[in-house]
């Protein structure tokens, strides 16, 4: 660094003004109205510090107090921005578990809005005046939908397991088939949740093949249970065998041991009336004689973040009065939305309409193409000829773990770097997720894909595209 800009650093660090007088600039009373008068002073203190450092070290910054104050708005204006925030997905991932797995349906955000702003009868019984039970909610709306004699609902399908399992079979022996001991996200594993509940797993059968008599070899006066798990986030193909679940509930039976069928991501409508591949629904689960079924609510039932456990009056009646249950409850808001949720099932003829989740998943590639020939312009104008934008065919995937082999043909909108840099490809993806609604896509073949299966907002797209930089 010159003496000449040593002399400059120095006057112009003496030019910077007071805390006081940065106050007093619009940008900090603007600040001061938004985010109160402590937040803006220590936000005005933390600009300044940044413009001193700035300065000593040679680098550019301002110095006069509508510089400093706009720079201490904006820092505050970044940390207001929820983390939780709304994005795009463009992954081809419907179901996508780190973007929060299923939208809800309208008739469910509206519930769950009243039940945000009022008091609401969670555990109040208004013909009686007395005490109630917030299953009640949805107890009879499952018990319809499902065949079952009862039902309860916790937070999670895990912990609708572990429910069953502790409640069940704690002490006892739980008989599973070694192609059934599944891990699901975040390395949770069949395993170690049944380890929790303090049941002991005999495995039988191999990885690929089970047969009834290695569960009746396996059945002794131990046996709490007898556990079918649907393999709903993977496959097995080849020289496999299983025992269908209602052969396996009659071997059950027979020792009058429960049969429990933990369906995972579950379904309440047939997915093949839907063009979908058809995937094991909690009825017929009933129907195939499980004591007991488990499934989720967030998944392919289009819901929230919910736990079913659906089946025998006696044995719900027993995981009621479970201490743990009351651990793994749901809340007023989530009740709520999952009730009208379940209401849009009794109008099969309009649920693909109505419902997102299915809605998504059966959208056809016509509409996509659709959307690509629209949204293509509004891109190609943001990004000039830095990249080539190019429609191409692709497959969608259902995500969470539903349906792991079939896809769903679709339309992206490849965005290649003209130059063909992978850096510059990555800094267009970072870009994208830096505009106030990001957008996420996938990295495939030396291009980001925006594969618009998912994009239905395409004004609320376009707007947030208004706010990207040329990379």
């Amino acid at each position: 660094m010159s003496s000449g800009s040593s002399v400059a650093d120095v006057s112009a660090l003496r030019r910077l003004p007071s805390v006081d007088q940065v106050l007093k600039a619009g940008p900090a009373l603007a600040a001061v109205e938004r985010f109160g008068r402590a937040e803006a002073t220590e936000a005005v203190r933390t600009a300044l510090d940044a413009a001193r450092a700035a300065l000593r070290a040679g680098t550019p910054a301002p110095v006069d107090a509508e510089g400093i104050a706009a720079a201490a708005l904006a820092a505050l204006a970044a940390d207001a921005r929820a983390s939780l925030c709304p994005v795009f997905n463009l992954t081809g991932t419907v179901l996508h578990t780190n973007l929060g797995r299923a939208l809800l349906a309208e008739e469910a955000v509206e519930a769950a809005v009243a039940a945000m702003r009022s008091a609401v009868a969670l555990e109040y019984d208004l013909d009686s005046g007395k005490r109630g039970e917030r299953d009640d909610h949805v107890r009879d709306l499952l018990c319809r939908l499902t065949g079952a004699e009862d039902a309860t609902v916790v937070n999670n399908n895990a912990a609708a397991v572990l429910l069953v399992l502790n409640t069940l079979a704690a002490g006892r022996d739980s008989i599973v088939s070694r192609g059934e001991l599944i891990e699901i996200g975040g390395a949770f594993r069949m395993p170690d949740i049944m380890a929790r509940a303090g049941t002991r797993l005999v495995e039988v059968g191999t990885t690929n093949r089970t047969h009834p008599k290695d569960y009746r070899g396996a059945l002794s006066p131990e046996t709490g249970l007898v556990v079918k798990v649907h393999t709903s986030n993977y496959r097995i193909e080849g020289f496999t065998a299983e025992v269908p679940p209602k052969e396996l509930a009659a071997i059950a039976h027979e020792a009058h041991v429960p049969l429990f069928n933990d369906l995972g991501s579950g379904t309440l409508a047939d997915l093949a009336a839907y063009g979908l591949v058809h995937e094991p629904t909690v009825r017929e689960a009933v129907m195939e004689g499980a004591d007991i079924v488990t499934f989720s609510g967030d998944k392919l039932l289009g819901g929230p973040q919910t736990g079913f456990i659906v089946g025998r009056r006696d044995l719900i009646a027993a995981i009621n009065k479970n201490p743990m249950k009351r651990a793994l409850r749901v809340d007023k808001i989530r009740l709520a939305a999952l009730e009208a949720t379940l209401k849009l099932y009794l109008d099969p003829d309009r649920l693909a309409r109505r419902l997102p989740t299915l809605r998504l998943l059966t959208r056809q590639p016509a509409e996509m193409a659709a959307v690509a020939a629209r949204v293509r312009p509004v891109l190609a104008a943001k990004l000039g000829d830095a990249f080539t934008i190019e429609e191409r065919a692709c497959k969608s995937q259902i995500g969470s773990g539903a349906l792991p082999l079939e896809t769903l043909a679709s339309t992206a909108l490849a965005l290649s770097p003209a130059d063909g840099s992978g850096r510059r490809l990555a800094a267009l993806a970072d870009a994208l997720r830096r505009l106030p609604v990001p957008v996420v896509g996938r990295v495939e073949d030396g291009a980001l894909l925006l594969d618009l299966r998912c994009l239905e907002d395409e004004a609320g797209f376009a707007a947030s595209l208004a706010h990207l930089e040329p990379a």
